[in-house]
């Protein structure tokens, strides 16, 4: 039986992303399980390869040769100006050729040509300032893929936490929220965890006020007109859930040895704890799409990039995870 093919997207070449795709092609653990291959630029990788010390001896691939590489490879899309490049700092050339990476990668996964899809950081900024209308990759996945019910999710063995909201400002949350909202993303959550986990999950559903709004002392009544009574609806399915829990108390060591995972309201209530507690080892994946699609769990870290300092845990994390998630 062949191995999965992985589109790995190089990410901002500015960033880490290029030294950490070279990091990954020449770890034979990661070659043993797939066969990822790099959407992005030989020169740059090239380039990297010489600043850095690392293994700049990779095989390249066309377009044509996507479906039936076997090995560790790059896929060379000739998308970054070469004399626009300066490592660690990014403009709109770095952000155009980000985002022609990814996508590349989603039509070829669309295709058929390879079976998922993992990603290195984007740098925001650079993709507004080339006139990308999108904040971030789980938005430019759902476009692309024309998906209307999907959502952000983290995964890792310490906790995983499922965001409702994404990038949005505060006050913005409470008009973003929806019964229908919350149920998509618990339904999207319990689909993939009883997947991985080969059992029904147990789900914590946060709050969005203090103390999960104590009986409407605290916001204007959310858990008890919004989110309550999501949870009804969704635990008369047969759903293992918990809820609204207070946000404070809910990712206590006691209560993630109960829950499997979580259901958060914003883009903080669900990243800050993911992060204190599984900043290296946790997996982006965006859930509800036609596709597989993980990433790493760090962005473009533009301060050590080109300097042999980044770690490509996360990334390899995210090609595994999706070699798990591909049916």
């Amino acid at each position: 039986m062949s191995k999965p093919r992985i589109a790995v997207t190089m990410g901002d070449p500015a960033g880490i992303g290029p030294e950490i795709c070279l990091d990954l092609l020449a770890d034979s653990s990661v070659a043993d399980r797939c066969v990822p291959i790099v959407f992005g630029d030989t020169e740059v990788l090239r380039l990297c390869a010489g600043q850095t010390g690392k293994n700049g001896d990779f095989q390249v691939v066309g377009k044509e040769n996507l479906s039936s590489t076997s090995s560790p490879s790059v896929l060379d899309l000739g998308l970054m100006e070469m004399d626009q490049l300066q490592p660690g700092i990014i403009n709109p050339a770095t952000g155009k050729a980000t985002y022609g990476y990814v996508m590349e990668a989603i039509d070829a996964c669309l295709a058929g040509q390879v079976d998922a899809v993992a990603t290195c950081p984007a740098n925001k900024e650079a993709m507004k300032s080339a006139g990308i209308p999108h904040p971030g990759h789980t938005e430019i996945f759902a476009e692309r893929t024309q998906s209307k019910r999907f959502c952000m999710a983290f995964f890792s063995k310490t906790i995983s936490c499922s965001l409702v909201t994404v990038h949005a400002g505060y006050t913005e949350v409470p008009g973003l929220l929806s019964e229908e909202r919350i149920i998509d993303v618990i339904e999207l959550t319990r689909e993939t965890h009883e997947k991985l986990l080969g059992k029904e999950p147990s789900i914590g559903i946060c709050g969005l006020n203090p103390h999960a709004g104590e009986n409407g002392l605290f916001g204007n009544g959310e858990e008890e007109r919004i989110i309550m009574p999501a949870i009804e609806k969704t635990r008369a399915k047969g759903f293992n859930l918990t809820g609204p829990l207070p946000p404070d108390t809910a990712f206590t060591e006691s209560m993630r040895r109960q829950i499997d995972a979580y259901v958060c309201m914003y883009h903080d209530q669900g990243l800050i704890p993911v992060k204190a507690l599984a900043f290296e080892e946790a997996v982006n994946v965006t859930l509800g799409l036609p596709l597989v699609r993980t990433s790493v769990d760090h962005g473009t870290a533009l301060d050590i990039a080109w300097q042999d300092k980044a770690d490509a845990s996360s990334l390899k994390a995210a090609v595994n995870l999706a070699v798990r998630l591909i049916d």
